[in-house]
């Protein structure tokens, strides 16, 4: 009887274990043939592995006698005698002695993806998407991408939070509208998750404090560099809050802690892409109507929507306070409860406006949150006072009828952080496989 009793190292080293071994030394390594450069007496293969890249040499006498020839795109793994060469990418070279091919490409690779940059249109890129995430710029992206998530759990587990994973299909939206995604369950309408809104508030009343990483789905007729029709959110949702500040308060602190948690595991990715890292040590906040007057007066531009913020606005609200306070974050809080969903709580103090914001960064909006309605009344009358109906709401709203906490949350757009993370021109560099008005493959 043969059992499986765990991982079986494998005798293979991969780059960071060829840079710290002792010179010189034997090695075995396997990766992507990233390139192939011919200077007559000698060939640089340079392999391209999950760690990064590396530089093996081949003789040109021993590469007469390779069975196939190495070329761009094949999987091979190779031995050879690690040595120091100060003009490798890493200080340290490895001297071929054997290869053996693991696959073959059946064509040339459309893409030079062994270039710095890749010089396809970002649509090529899209279309070719197997092949153009293996430029290690275009790969770097999803790394940091990858750490953004990282630090967001890593962040909220030290927080108190606890991780769920709730339904994308059901019965009804959370935000309501004409944008969503309709389909046929079992004989029965349904429609994809416009968020997790329903229940990751249901869940604050089970865990105080919880959180998501996962898709949502939103409807919307828009071909801009700014919406995806199915994109990443980070959501969280806190109870037990004494004011929709503490849901700010906690996202400033996902955004240093993020900021340092790069610097520490995907430095080799930021100097890849020459990034340089926003402050995030002092966010100013600034309600609705103050932002709108403040970039009215200083830029000379007429209000034309008092219920919401166009996408000039938040340009201009952006450029306003990183010439002002040298911010590249801004909370805009107290928006219009006509342009809010009806579980955002209103502001008693005055309830045209909600206990909620928005935050821009580098002048698009990337997080939507506030606190909301708590109160099974208060939630209900609201509800009635929209002309809205409790049919399809019964589960969510027994959770309020059973006694909920003070609470409050936020959804963080993956995508558009990273983007102006990235200074991206178009949120579609940020999203491996988007999906648009006009973009249903690969």
């Amino acid at each position: 009887m043969e059992f499986v009793e765990g991982i079986n190292k494998k005798e293979i080293c991969g780059l960071k274990e060829m840079l710290q071994k002792e010179l010189p030394a034997s090695v075995q390594t396997e990766g992507a043939v990233h390139s192939v450069r011919d200077m007559g007496d000698v060939i640089f293969i340079i392999l391209r592995s999950r760690e990064g890249l590396f530089q093996v040499v081949c003789e040109n006498e021993q590469w007469e006698t390779l069975p196939e020839k190495i070329r761009e795109g094949m999987a091979v793994r190779v031995n050879g005698q690690l040595r120091e060469e100060k003009r490798a990418p890493h200080g340290r070279e490895l001297a071929l002695k054997q290869a053996e091919i693991l696959s073959v490409p059946e064509t040339p690779l459309p893409l030079a993806i062994d270039k710095w940059k890749l010089s396809a249109s970002l649509e090529a890129k899209l279309n070719m998407r197997a092949l153009s995430l293996r430029n290690p710029r275009e790969r770097a992206a999803f790394r940091v991408q990858e750490g953004l998530t990282r630090a967001f759990r890593d962040f909220l587990n030290r927080q108190g939070f606890t991780e769920i994973h709730t339904p994308k299909i059901g019965a009804r939206g959370a935000e309501g509208g004409a944008n969503m995604f309709r389909l046929e369950y079992f004989h029965q309408p349904a429609v994809l998750a416009q968020s997790p809104q329903f229940y990751k508030q249901i869940m604050a009343g089970v865990f105080d404090r919880v959180f998501e990483t996962g898709p949502v789905f939103r409807a919307e007729k828009h071909n801009t560099k700014r919406h995806l029709n199915e994109y990443t959110s980070l959501d969280f949702e806190m109870g037990y809050i004494d004011g929709f500040e503490e849901v700010m308060e906690t996202e400033t602190g996902y955004l240093q802690y993020a900021m340092e948690f790069l610097k520490e595991h995907y430095q080799e990715e930021l100097d890849r892409l020459s990034l340089k890292l926003p402050a995030a040590d002092r966010i100013p906040r600034v309600r609705f109507t103050e932002a709108k007057r403040l970039v009215s007066e200083k830029y000379g531009r007429s209000i034309r929507n008092p219920h919401d913020l166009e996408p000039e606005e938040e340009q201009l609200i952006s450029r306003y306070f990183l010439e002002e306070y040298g911010a590249e974050f801004v909370f805009v809080t107290h928006y219009p409860s006509k342009k809010r969903p009806f579980y955002a709580m209103d502001d008693p103090e005055d309830p045209r406006y909600t206990l909620s914001f928005d935050l821009l960064f580098r002048g698009v909006e990337v997080t939507t949150g506030g606190q909301r309605i708590h109160d099974y009344k208060a939630l209900t009358r609201k509800i009635a006072d929209r002309g809205m109906t409790e049919e399809g709401l019964e589960f969510y709203l027994d959770a309020f009828r059973y006694g909920m906490p003070p609470h409050g949350g936020l959804g963080i757009g993956l995508e558009r952080l990273t983007m102006q993370l990235l200074g991206a021109e178009n949120v579609r560099e940020a999203c491996l496989f988007p999906r648009d008005m006009n973009r249903l493959t690969p």
